[in-house]
């Protein structure tokens, strides 16, 4: 059985080590969902279909997200290694994300694109599963607050960063010509790669795993996916709701390229300064909001907040559906990157809080079910609108599309809201084990 977490209070140099990762694993797949696919599909299949396009990689992505993250997670919680139960899966993913992302850059046909996107999810996943147990493992009860918002500032400021960087060839292109993503799909990787060796590194996590009682390693694979999670009706209920929440923000970041140029008319090099300007202005928004989201959250609840997250995200969500100007536009986004801040940095302290302390990884990896499906589930939703709008209506059709897709987010954070209403948030016991040697105990090293 895993040592029970550490009581002692961790300084905020430690909780930004533990967080850092997330930095450069939320930085890859906006930065590709947001620009660089949209962008390089629009050259490679007919025209009107590249946002349907983007759906279906997506799509078929979440898909392998969904399957590998859970089972990693789950088979990292038994892993014994001279690194600890989690960093050997870090490092391999990691390595493994950089390869691909090199394989995105110089694919020039849908088919090679969609492949090196699955190999990603693949790679990308089986570091995040291990990874986010950390949280769990190792930060004190009063604490998870304070590291949830952590977790949300770096999981924005990732994207935030990914997606400045990939419209850059956007802006630089010189008129009529093609912007090259090659540099700045590479350079994702590297920064990834950077983030995953600091947390190698500087994260101490112990080498106590549970004991796997004589059972092969497909006999843990398969416990990950065990009907017992269903006997967690809270946990499950935040898992739907972090679905809908997560996918009504995701429609800003995945459909805005295509709501530039349909819905306001602007051509590339506008999109890629507008975009930019989105991106800054969510990002900021989201750090603005999360750590006070953190702190009200551990005095009036976790719930309360959520709701009030809820709110701002459907408000901005209906601005932006029928913003005549850009301006406008942002003034949503600006609603949309405050709630999304509420969000992240409230809702995994609560998942934190109410999943067995026995499992972390297993039980986040399931939670990240939600986040693999939400973008998504934004942009193929958003594609097939947009898709049979264009069919029925033409140009016309594209730009009703892509604005009716930001009222479908508004009524995902309704719906969201009112699956987080069936969550009791009682916090779960720690585990009742003795601690382990001082030698043995998790902790961050210092």
């Amino acid at each position: 059985m895993s040592a029970a977490r550490t009581s002692r209070s961790l300084p905020m140099r430690q909780l930004v080590q533990l967080s850092i990762y997330w930095f450069g694993l939320a930085m890859i797949f906006t930065a590709l969902d947001t620009v660089v696919l949209p962008e390089r599909l629009k050259l490679l299949v007919p025209a009107g279909d590249a946002n349907l396009a983007v759906g279906i990689i997506s799509g078929l992505g979440a898909v392998v997200a969904v399957l590998v993250q859970p089972t990693v997670g789950s088979i990292s919680d038994y892993t014994t290694s001279r690194w600890g139960r989690r960093k050997p899966y870090i490092v391999v993913g990691s390595t493994l994300d950089l390869v691909f992302l090199v394989g995105i850059a110089s694919a020039n046909v849908p088919l090679a694109l969609g492949a090196f996107y699955l190999l990603l999810q693949f790679s990308s996943n089986t570091a995040q599963g291990p990874f986010q147990g950390y949280v769990p493992d190792l930060v004190p009860a009063e604490q998870v607050g304070l590291a949830s918002a952590l977790v949300g500032i770096m999981s924005v400021l990732g994207p935030l960063f990914g997606t400045l960087l990939v419209a850059l060839p956007l802006v630089a292109a010189p008129t009529g010509t093609t912007p090259d993503f090659t540099v700045a799909t590479i350079a994702i990787g590297v920064i990834e790669l950077a983030t995953a060796l600091v947390t190698v590194l500087s994260v101490d996590e112990g080498r106590v795993a549970k004991d796997r009682g004589g059972r092969s390693w497909v006999e843990i694979a398969r416990e990950a996916w065990g009907r017992d999670v269903f006997r967690e009706r809270s946990f499950v209920y935040l898992v739907a709701s972090r679905l809908f929440i997560l996918a009504g923000g995701s429609m800003l970041v995945r459909e805005i390229d295509f709501y530039l140029g349909s819905a306001l008319g602007l051509d590339a090099n506008a999109r890629g300064t507008w975009v930019a300007a989105a991106a800054i202005i969510l990002g900021g928004s989201v750090v603005l909001a999360s750590l006070p989201a953190a702190r009200l959250s551990d005095r009036f609840g976790r719930k309360p907040v959520i709701f009030a997250g809820c709110a701002f995200g459907a408000a901005g969500s209906g601005i932006i559906c029928v913003a005549p100007v850009i301006e406008v536009t942002l003034v949503g986004a600006l609603l949309v990157g405050l709630a999304y801040g509420t969000f992240v940095a409230v809702d995994w302290a609560l998942m934190t809080d109410i999943i067995p302390k026995s499992e972390p990884g297993r039980y986040m990896g399931l939670s990240n079910v939600a986040t693999g499906l939400a973008g998504t589930l934004a942009v193929l939703c958003g594609g097939v609108i947009v898709f049979a709008l264009s069919r029925l209506l033409g140009p016309s059709g594209e730009a009703l599309g892509t604005r009716l897709a930001y009222a479908l987010a508004v009524a995902f954070y309704l719906l969201g809201a009112y699956l987080l209403r069936q969550v009791d948030p009682t916090r779960r016991d720690e585990i009742e084990v003795e601690p382990a040697p001082a030698a043995d105990q998790g902790g961050v090293a210092t």
